[in-house]
């Protein structure tokens, strides 16, 4: 019989930040985006991974196990997952994908414990965008837009097509209607709403400051798609925030896109296993 593994921590509110363990091996946590939580985002990717990691995915507040809280700010879920990584008491490296990015920078400026920070894709804030990311985002933001719409109407399987119709490109949007992304997905709509709400409010650059950044000592890698819909973007975006980190590297992945993580696992799992391993390894 199987039993389940869970890790709990308490976020700086008090907040309780809850995730599911899998696999044996040295930790990485796994961190996910503006969409979904830690077990929808991770599913496909886990089982490529947890033979030689532990694997923890946690979800910030509001979503899978995690505790609820009103103020869903990016700081906070930056805190979250800190808190989460924190309580662990021992070394891990930190996988984010996208909206998941900041949050495992964060953890990587105030944690001595984190030895390895990798990003899947992830973005910059609109604050200190490179020109190219804000380009981008021009054309995700309608996206986002048909999403509010499909959502007030109740229709949040059509919201979840018109999400990634801004971020997939039409290979990734082909193979993800043969899943049940479209419909594991759907529950998680309202928050990515909130969440990119709130990223346009933001007054500060929080976790993407170049004196925050600069804290970073753990070996860090940004990996970026070549086939990714905002294909200037999210390659600004990582050697924007690579030049601020010393040593951090910008590693191009070919083949696949801003959702590898489900419909080209075993990419992601190689490259990112390869890094950790990289750092891992005895000297």
């Amino acid at each position: 019989m199987t039993t389940e593994r869970i890790h709990r921590a308490a976020s700086d509110d008090g907040t309780e930040i809850v995730g599911r363990i899998e696999g044996e091996g040295p930790s990485v946590v796994l961190v996910h985006g503006m969409i979904g939580d830690g077990d929808t985002a991770w599913r496909e990717l886990t089982p490529h991974l947890t033979d030689g990691f532990t694997c923890h995915l946690p979800s910030v507040r509001g979503r899978g196990l995690s505790g609820d809280h009103p103020d869903h700010t990016i700081a906070r879920w930056c805190e979250d997952i800190t808190a989460y990584v924190a309580s662990l008491d021992e070394p891990a490296c930190m996988l984010g994908w996208s909206g998941g990015g900041p949050l495992v920078l964060a953890a990587a400026e105030r944690l001595g414990t984190v030895t390895a920070v990798a990003a899947w894709e992830s973005g910059a804030s609109p604050l200190d965008a490179p020109p190219a990311l804000m380009e981008d985002l021009g054309r995700l933001f309608p996206a986002i837009e048909q999403v509010g719409i499909a959502a007030s109407e109740g229709r949040m399987t059509d919201a979840v097509r018109a999400f990634l119709a801004g971020i997939c490109n039409d290979k990734e949007i082909a193979a993800l209607e043969g899943t049940d992304c479209l419909e594991r997905w759907a529950d998680g709509i309202p928050d990515m709403l909130v969440g990119f709400q709130n990223m346009q409010a933001e007054t500060s650059l929080g976790s993407f400051a170049p004196e925050e950044l600069a804290k970073i000592t753990a070996p860090t890698a940004f990996f970026v798609a070549d086939e990714t819909l905002l294909d200037r973007g999210f390659p600004a975006a990582a050697e924007h925030l690579a030049r601020q980190i010393d040593g951090a590297q910008v590693r191009e992945v070919a083949g696949v896109g801003h959702f590898a993580p489900i419909v080209a696992p075993q990419v992601v799992a190689a490259e990112v296993a390869g890094f950790f391993e990289s750092v891992l390894q005895p000297a």
